[in-house]
């Protein structure tokens, strides 16, 4: 068995979905494995990975409303609130999300759905510099 791993570093704008698919899918063929299982985890508590449409942008924002509204900025109810108040909703939106995805390796590359992509979900409403880990196993 051989294993193999690369840490990216992900620029985010802010709030709102970034999809990072290719950077992963040149992460998985760099490693030389042609079948096994990709492992793709962000190193943060305020910012999730999720697997969703890939095909048409409104998707992602649609996603991003439902959440917010969801988990709104400022609720009263949150304490820890020492970094403002999208703070511990970025928390609760992380928690209720994903910190990692599996993701079966075939031919070499992630196999994805035709519609599929891997998205870096940033739940902070500035941008922040995200680690996120692939590692290959085959």
């Amino acid at each position: 068995m051989t294993a193999h791993s690369k840490t990216l570093t992900v620029e985010t704008r802010g709030r709102g979905t970034m999809e990072i698919t290719t950077e992963i899918q040149d992460a998985v063929a760099a490693s030389g494995i042609a079948e096994g299982l990709c492992t793709v985890f962000i190193h943060h508590t305020s910012a999730s990975l999720i697997i969703n449409e890939n095909a048409d942008r409104d998707v992602q924002r649609d996603l991003d409303a439902f959440l917010s509204r969801l988990v709104p900025d400022g609720d009263p109810l949150y304490i820890h609130t020492m970094e403002g108040p999208d703070d511990m909703p970025a928390h609760v939106k992380t928690a209720i999300t994903q910190t990692s995805l599996s993701i079966p390796v075939a031919n070499g590359r992630c196999a994805l759905g035709t519609w599929q992509g891997v998205f870096l979900w940033e739940h902070r409403l500035s941008g922040h510099r995200r680690r996120v880990t692939v590692t290959v196993v085959g």
